[in-house]
């Protein structure tokens, strides 16, 4: 199914919810009922096939070799549709609590569930997650009831105190409580087994295996479509039961505070943690640091910024899961940071935490070796390499500061801030307007400097393809700004038009790079040795990239803009892991522009990129 097409389907869901929730609930009950129809209707085919050869041996027709056919589609059949009837979802991940490990948390749930009148719980979980989940499986394949597993992440307790932990229970609950929780929790599994039948029958090359995923091709992108509206008012549901236990008050706190801790862990913990893979080899347990700082206030300044951008961030279209404002719209919860943050953590629900927390940052070291080695030698490159400017620094240009002060950023951006910040300003003193030096320079000096919004106006001024970057750092300057009353409401206005501009510059240029034929503007790439270094080691963590050949794409319309073309031989997946594969790097990869990522087999002009431009692979490292 094309995306619009599927939008639309997921729009008039929104719509027939809107105007007749029951009418809407029906509806999709019987497209559900649907799936089971096609799955049963296959049953009695098969049999029926069974049937007749059984009816033809019985009557004296003598076994004849042809029969093995209708025998062997019948069979197939029938096991094609026994695997969509005999549902087996895996338990969720986490080590699992007894009473004993962790009796007031049990008693946390228990009073929860009294008040929110929901089904029990069967099995408790401790994960290293910053989460808290619910999940219903059925036993014996959906033939004979459920099993209700809850799932605490460990960040979880250390963040929140115990009513805003029973407010976020409460919500889990939430999601199985009655009639309509039942209802939900059945197209929940229903949604995810025929997701993952539809998948496994992909390379089923017989004609009940391609029979069974034609039918699904066309049911699964329309039955998840459908039910859209339904997960989306779900989830009110849930934080309604939510509200119901703990208060609106402490509903919506519960919510910001996660928005918030969740915003800095991601910002500021994970970041600082993996920086001391610099000085240790080996990993080193997050576990113990993260209880200590979650338990503290955020600093005032990020947390409001955090805020602020959770309450402007929409949710993918798709997204069953609501935005933040408007759950606290919803809650009629104030869109505001908590009068006081939790001080007594949840963590003093278990009976042994240091124990946990041990056992924790064990499982991560585990996990995380090889991310962690991997960090540790790139760290080690770039200490490397900086030395070697270091060695030529009294003659070194104005570009090599620049990238002097840029690896400094990589090794700790708080701590050696105000050195690279020196390396930036040495290069605009011997080439002024230099926009990587403005640019540096810009990102390096505190939030309340002054001169700051005059270095990304410069920026913005001199340098087209910052402009983007430049705005929108701007804008995230003066909003604070005005509200505390340090600036004008026309400076942030102006900074406002200058970012949609950017941004329509942007999508014009990705529009170009990515609709343009492949070899259009393709020439070598001008990395130097450290950055293919660079793409090369980021590359050796994909094991299914054989080879790797890059150019540089220049853009007609936005030739100052440094993009490239990264060309990829994945002999050993299939076109739909290709194509995820290559938007995962798009993202990810850091090279000094946009790059765009295509497998070789995606066009025969990806042939004439690679062996009239690129001639030898750029991975792995020529020998």
């Amino acid at each position: 199914m094309e995306r619009a097409q599927f939008m639309h389907l997921l729009r008039l869901s929104e719509q027939a919810s809107a105007e007749n929730p029951g009418a809407y609930r029906r509806s999709v009950g019987a497209f559900a009922a649907l799936g089971y129809v096609w799955v049963l209707g296959c049953v009695v085919a098969a049999l029926a096939l069974l049937g007749f050869v059984g009816w033809q041996l019985l009557r004296g027709g003598g076994l004849r070799g042809y029969y093995v056919w209708p025998v062997l589609a019948a069979g197939a059949l029938l096991l094609a549709s026994l695997r969509a009837l005999w549902l087996r979802l895996d338990a969720p991940d986490g080590e699992v609590l007894r009473r004993e490990d962790a009796p007031a948390l049990f008693d946390l749930i228990e009073r929860v569930r009294a008040k929110v009148q929901g089904p029990p719980v069967h099995q408790v979980r401790l994960d290293g997650d910053f989460n808290a989940s619910i999940v219903q499986l059925p036993r014996w394949g959906g033939l004979g009831g459920s099993v209700n597993h809850l799932t605490v992440g460990l960040p979880l307790l250390m963040a929140l105190d115990a009513r805003r932990l029973g407010a976020v229970l409460a919500h889990e609950y939430g999601h199985l409580r009655g009639g309509h929780g039942r209802f939900a929790a059945w197209i929940y599994r229903s949604r995810l087994a025929w997701a993952r039948l539809h998948e496994g029958l992909r390379a089923d090359p017989g004609p009940a295996g391609w029979a069974t995923n034609a039918f699904l091709g066309w049911y699964v992108p329309r039955f998840s479509a459908r039910t859209f509206a339904l997960a989306r008012q779900d989830e009110y549901e849930a934080d309604l039961a939510s509200a119901q236990v703990a208060g609106r008050t402490a509903a919506g706190a519960a919510l910001v505070e996660i928005a918030v801790k969740s915003a800095w862990l991601n910002a500021e913990f994970w970041p600082a943690h993996f920086r001391a893979a610099a000085t240790a080899p080996t990993p080193v347990g997050p576990y113990g640091a993260m209880r200590r700082l979650l338990a503290q206030a955020p600093p005032t300044a990020f947390a409001q910024q955090a805020l602020r951008s959770a309450l402007k961030t929409l949710p993918a279209v798709d997204d069953t899961h609501p935005g933040l404002r408007d759950r606290l719209e919803a809650l009629q919860a104030p869109a505001s940071l908590p009068e006081a943050w939790s001080t007594q953590p949840a963590m003093a629900l278990l009976a042994d935490r240091r124990r946990w927390v041990e056992k924790f940052d064990h499982h991560w070291c585990r996990d995380h070796a090889t991310v962690w080695k991997r960090r540790h030698a790139y760290l080690a490159r770039v200490q490397q390499r900086l030395q070697q400017l270091k060695g030529g620094a009294g003659s070194a240009s104005a570009a090599q500061w620049c990238e002097m002060g840029g690896l400094l950023l990589r090794l700790d951006p708080t701590g050696r801030g105000p050195e690279a910040l020196a390396c930036f300003e040495r290069a605009l003193t011997q080439s002024p307007g230099l926009a990587l030096a403005l640019r540096g320079s810009a990102a390096t000096l505190p939030a309340d400097a002054p001169q700051r919004l005059a270095r990304l106006t410069e920026l913005h001024e001199a340098s087209p393809g910052d402009r983007w970057w430049a705005a929108q750092q701007a804008v995230a300057l003066l909003e604070p700004q005005l509200a505390a009353g340090t600036t004008d409401l026309p400076t942030l206005q102006a900074w406002r038009q200058r970012l949609k501009a950017a941004e329509q510059a942007e999508q014009a240029a990705w529009q170009e790079l990515t609709e343009s034929p492949f070899a259009s503007g393709a020439a070598a790439h001008d990395l130097n040795e450290f950055e293919l270094g660079e793409l090369r080691a980021d590359l050796a963590a994909y094991p299914h990239v054989a080879q790797a050949w890059l150019v540089r794409k220049s853009i007609p319309a936005f030739p100052w803009r440094r993009a490239y073309l990264l060309v990829l031989s994945l002999p050993d997946l299939g076109d739909e892991d290709r194509f995820a594969l290559c938007r995962e790097l798009e993202h990810t990869l850091d090279l000094p522009g946009t790059v765009l990522v295509a497998w070789r087999e995606q066009a025969d002009a990806l042939d004439d990129v690679v062996r009239r431009i690129a001639r030898s692979p750029t991975y792995p490292e020529p020998a």
